[in-house]
């Protein structure tokens, strides 16, 4: 059963480096943020891991710590140097958890697993991949990845994705809305609605989060929908 003791004693370990680390981060990429993508990831996972249609069952521990740790090493957050080595970064952690839970993470390769979900958990790493066709077999065939990806893209759609584009743009002082002509249209949220979160639903990976997006997709077209309807009055 799902987490052991040993298990458990790692997964609180993270949690507390997550939440101590992030606890800087603006609204729109906080703890909050991270436990949703948790909960969303592990309900996708354990859905796979029931279904008799899914071939590869992804390994719960793996998808627990990636989502925990997703963000802590964000570009917009943390250091260069740090964003650009997430093993390095993460490897002194899971060395000291070893001895309190007898788990040894980075010997059986699942440190090094958590590592490389976490560097390419993100839309933006994803798009630059695929644009210079560096995406890999690892990239297509990873389900711990996609379980972290989806929940993490999920979060950036419907209600709590409308919140917390409405956030990021307080945050970087970008206006919601703006007339198409003025020069800050290009930045501002709706155009951010757009130019990414609409077309999140089409490159989710797994068919639990595929589910899960078709009620907030829609949320976001009635938004938008209102939104129009009020500007235009």
């Amino acid at each position: 059963m799902y987490p052991s003791p040993e298990e458990a004693t790692v997964i609180q370990a993270a949690e507390k480096l997550m939440i101590d680390t992030m606890a800087r981060y603006d609204p729109s990429h906080d703890a909050f943020h991270v436990q949703r993508v948790r909960k969303t990831a592990m309900h996708i996972a354990r859905t796979m891991c029931d279904s008799s249609d899914e071939p590869r069952k992804p390994d719960l521990l793996t998808v627990e710590l990636a989502a925990l740790l997703h963000d802590v090493l964000d570009k917009k957050y943390a250091s260069e140097a740090d964003a650009a080595d997430p093993y390095g970064f993460f490897l002194p952690f899971f060395q000291s958890v070893t001895s309190a839970s007898g788990l040894d993470l980075v010997a059986d390769g699942r440190a090094r697993a958590v590592a490389k979900i976490v560097d390419n958990v993100s839309w933006s790493t994803e798009k630059k991949l695929r644009q210079n066709k560096l995406l890999e077999d690892w990239h297509r065939e990873c389900v711990e990845l996609h379980c972290v990806q989806d929940a993490d893209r999920l979060d950036a759609i419907g209600a709590f994705g409308i919140l917390r584009c409405a956030a990021y743009s307080a945050v970087t002082n970008n206006a919601l809305q703006t007339p198409a002509e003025d020069p800050k249209h290009a930045a501002s949220a709706i155009q951010h609605f757009h130019d990414k979160l609409l077309h999140i639903r089409e490159r989710l990976k797994t068919e639990p989060g595929k589910k899960l997006a078709e009620k907030r997709h829609k949320l976001m077209l009635d938004f938008l929908q209102a939104v129009d309807e009020e500007y235009n009055l």
